[in-house]
């Protein structure tokens, strides 16, 4: 990295984890999923619990065909490809059903006002 001099710069965030991966044998999307259902082993004995490059780097990743490389590639696109569109479904579960939801009450509200709220009748005629 660079600073805003332009000079060589290390930074340093115990919160942010750099990974080099080589794509010929493992895509970055299914890194990334493999990565959120990773059984981790956390350096404990600190208030926070840490996670390190080392634990990262000694965490076994499963790959589907690992004999066949052109294989296991096509098959963790289609992994990807799969958890892709669940994760588009839920995540519009999330934002576009309770929208929907309170459309369709405003809806209700309104007709059920309209079918509730008839003029009464005169007096005279009653």
């Amino acid at each position: 990295m660079r600073n805003k001099a332009g000079e060589e710069a290390y930074f340093q965030d115990s919160n942010i984890v750099w990974l080099e991966n080589d794509e010929s044998k493992v895509l970055n999307k299914y890194l990334f999923y493999f990565y959120q259902i990773a059984k981790w082993h956390v350096s404990d004995g600190g208030v926070i619990k840490r996670l390190y490059n080392d634990n990262i780097k000694k965490t076994l990743i499963a790959v589907p065909y690992p004999e066949d490389p052109q294989k296991s590639l096509e098959e963790q696109d289609r992994i990807v490809a799969i958890l892709d569109k669940f994760d588009t479904l839920t995540t519009s579960f999330n934002e576009g059903l309770p929208r929907e939801i309170e459309l369709r009450e405003k809806q209700y509200a309104w007709y059920r006002d309209q079918l509730l709220n008839f003029s009464k009748p005169d007096e005279g005629t009653a």
